[in-house]
């Protein structure tokens, strides 16, 4: 039989909203950072790094978000 899954606290659903979106500005600053300072690079920020760097940026928000539902799962 499987369990059901319970509902998921409002003030702890708020808190991993606001820590995925701290994520997601980290990893696009970083990112652009990369880009702008990274030697070799021509050190101009087009529109291709800015997509770049909010892909980026989203794939770190969905890796924390996988991270923290996995962390959360009950094992057994």
């Amino acid at each position: 039989m499987t369990s059901q899954p319970t509902p998921e606290d409002p003030e702890q659903a708020a808190k991993r909203g606001r820590v995925g979106i701290i994520v997601f500005v980290v990893a696009t600053m970083a990112s652009l950072a990369f880009f702008a300072f990274f030697p070799g690079l021509p050190h101009v920020i087009d529109w291709g790094a800015i997509l770049v760097s909010l892909a980026v940026g989203m794939a770190a928000r969905w890796a924390y978000r996988a991270w923290t539902t996995r962390s959360r799962l009950p094992s057994g």
